[in-house]
């Protein structure tokens, strides 16, 4: 692209999604660090910047329809398109998730941010793409969502979740729908596993930190023009659904 690279990630006032706006600054990009609390999307921004990003807040709720509609708003008044779109936004979800067990609000909580809100978000965001020479989506999903691993016996696939692992495999069949009517376009939308990072979402006993969990969202976001689309990747290559 001729003109600097402009690229939104959702939730990226912290964790993976601060450490994937961190490696996308670091290519010269600008970026719109998506966030709902205005303290901690300020104090990333000027993190970022400090370290050298060309980053700008984006006060945004994936969960809310007119914070959607801003977001847009701002983005399209600051830079008149966008090139990247990363859903990194995300919640696991409170309480027992054992299906026996789980309160339906969880799931609830757990599908209207990890699903709806990319589906919000993106629908919002399309106008914007569809103006990029070579827009990309990357959605940050999760080796739980993969119903192969999930149903092998004997892998590592975390709890027992009626709630976040679902929604995780509710929102890759998303992005291979996404895909298939995408297909003629330049879009190019994939689902990425970042791997068991150590987050506050996990209380830090992930393994992996934010910024290797971080590597497969900025590789997506960097495809070049005849990469793959609906697909679902990790480090190691692809993840099976």
């Amino acid at each position: 692209m001729n003109e600097q690279t402009i690229a939104l990630v959702t939730g990226a006032n912290k964790g993976i999604g601060f450490a994937i706006a961190a490696g996308l600054g670091a290519l010269g990009w600008r970026v719109g660090v998506g966030a709902r609390d205005e303290a901690r999307r300020e104090s990333a921004v000027a993190k970022l910047r400090a370290a050298g990003a060309d980053a700008f807040g984006v006060p945004l709720d994936v969960t809310d329809d007119a914070s959607v509609t801003g977001a847009a708003r701002l983005i399209e008044d600051r830079a008149g398109r966008l090139d990247v779109l990363v859903n990194n936004a995300g919640v696991t979800g409170s309480g027992p998730q054992a299906p026996t067990e789980v309160d339906l609000a969880t799931v609830r909580t757990a599908v209207e941010t990890n699903v709806l809100g990319v589906i919000r978000v993106t629908n919002a965001l399309l106008p914007l793409l569809r103006r990029s020479t070579s827009p990309r989506i990357v959605n940050m999903s999760s080796g739980v969502g993969s119903l192969t691993r999930q149903s092998t016996p004997g892998a590592e696939t975390g709890p027992i979740s009626a709630a976040y692992s679902p929604s995780k495999t509710f929102l890759n069949a998303v992005t291979v729908q996404y895909a298939k009517e995408l297909r003629d376009t330049n879009i190019l939308i994939n689902a990425a596993c970042p791997g068991y990072c150590a987050t506050d979402l996990n209380g830090f006993r992930g393994v992996r930190t934010p910024e290797q969990g971080a590597a497969i969202a900025v590789r997506l976001a960097t495809l070049p023009d005849d990469g793959p689309t609906g697909g679902f990747f990790e480090d190691a290559g692809v993840v099976p659904w």
